[in-house]
């Protein structure tokens, strides 16, 4: 089956891609099929914006489209940044990297011990006959006090992850892949794709 995925993010392609070579779907970029398009998140949960993304490329190409929406929440900015994630500080000007320093920045004051924090991935697909899957998965973690690790993306390299004693920028591909958020979501996602679109099969 071919989706397309709503992002023009090649770090999310690769990490989705993994997880889905094996699933018998064969993901591409909208961009590959000459969609631009930049959708806006209006959602105030995780599972708004997913839908809203999926829904509008899906719309746009004819393709079922898949789409994810993630981000990081601190507990002790009760549950910030969410799903302003990729958007942290409203400024422009900030790439990755600003987000990730704006965040150790406002966490600065949060002793050793009540740095708990979760990525949270939500994944919607949308048919183009109308149906819907969804699917959410969380890693749960802490902040570190530095960046720490040369691997994965965003705010990878500032959560620690105390079952490998790593940090998420630190784990192997094959390491992250089996305990993220992303990849819990897909796995939840394969078992909901199997029980509803391949149940016959």
């Amino acid at each position: 089956m071919k989706v397309v995925l709503a992002s023009k993010n090649k770090h999310k392609l690769e990490e989705i891609r993994q997880i889905t070579d094996k699933f018998d779907i064969e993901l591409i970029l909208q961009s590959e099929l000459g969609v631009d398009i930049d959708v806006e998140e209006t959602g105030t949960t995780f599972e708004e914006n997913s839908l809203i993304k999926a829904k509008a490329v899906m719309e746009a190409t004819g393709l079922p489209a898949l789409a994810d929406d993630s981000g990081i929440a601190v507990d002790a900015l009760n549950g910030e940044p969410g799903v302003y994630s990729a958007r942290y500080g409203f400024d422009e000007s900030l790439d990755d990297w600003g987000r990730l320093l704006l965040l150790l920045k406002n966490t600065e004051h949060v002793p050793d011990g009540q740095r708990q924090a979760k990525f949270v991935c939500v994944i919607s697909l949308v048919m183009p006959d109308g149906k819907v899957i969804q699917a959410r998965g969380e890693i749960h973690g802490e902040l570190t006090r530095e960046a720490r690790g040369e691997g994965g993306f965003g705010y990878d390299p500032i959560f620690y992850y105390p079952p490998l004693g790593k940090t998420t920028a630190e784990l192997t591909p094959e390491e992250k892949n089996a305990v993220s958020h992303r990849g819990n979501a897909l796995k939840v996602f394969y078992e909901e794709l199997k029980e509803r679109l391949y149940a016959d099969k």
